[in-house]
């Protein structure tokens, strides 16, 4: 069954898949934070003894359903394994996550959201991540909640997976890294790296971007 709305419906789609990643933040976050605080993360990983590594890029893939302090699960990787492979870790465990969500959503979610938001309100998606997609999706790895969301979107638009995957790569990569040196360090404050990982994204997107362009 066709939905009959317009562009405009896009929106609602949108609205939706927040309303379904910040509910359970909004439900179970306080004791989420509480349980995944710097050290309680590093102590939980450490009963894994050599897995401590799958288990922490499992947490970070979980964040997909789940209110997971990812920026607290990458410290907790800088702080147990440095900020090389720590860094490494993080990143990767940031980059399945939007890796399974973008393939999830274009995959089984695209008859709900059509009926949703109708053929012209994708149509107005598909446009969207067609022209700034790659920017979105780089820079969303560092904001709170807007990764899965975006992730999520990006299937359901059918955002070209190569450039999906460039992008998300451009992101959780000094995101990963960023955190992991904060863990390594032993702070607990986030700042520097959030505006190290706003920016870096930016960077190689759009060299990324250029290179393509070029070719």
């Amino acid at each position: 069954m066709t939905s009959p709305r317009g562009p405009g419906a896009f929106w609602a789609l949108i609205l939706l898949i927040l309303i379904g990643i910040i509910g359970p933040f909004l439900v179970w976050g306080a004791a989420f934070d509480q349980a995944l605080s710097l050290e309680g993360t590093r102590t939980w990983l450490g009963q894994y003894g050599h897995w401590a590594w799958a288990a922490g890029m499992a947490l970070l893939v979980s964040d997909i359903v789940l209110p997971i302090p990812g920026t607290v699960v990458m410290s907790a990787l800088g702080w147990m394994y440095g900020w090389a492979w720590g860094g490494l870790i993080a990143a990767a465990g940031s980059f399945l996550s939007g890796l399974l969500a973008y393939a999830l959503c274009r995959g089984l979610g695209r008859p709900a959201a059509r009926w949703i938001a109708g053929e012209a309100g994708l149509a107005k998606g598909e446009a969207f991540f067609a022209r700034r997609g790659g920017w979105v999706v780089a820079l969303s790895r560092w904001a709170p909640v807007l990764p899965e969301a975006v992730a999520c979107l990006a299937g359901l638009a059918r955002m070209p997976w190569r450039t999906f995957v460039l992008s998300l790569a451009c992101g959780s990569l000094p995101l990963g890294f960023a955190f992991a040196a904060i863990g390594h360090l032993g702070h607990a404050s986030p700042a520097w790296a959030l505006a190290l990982s706003a920016g870096v994204p930016i960077l190689l997107w759009g060299v990324m971007w250029r290179s393509w362009q070029a070719r």
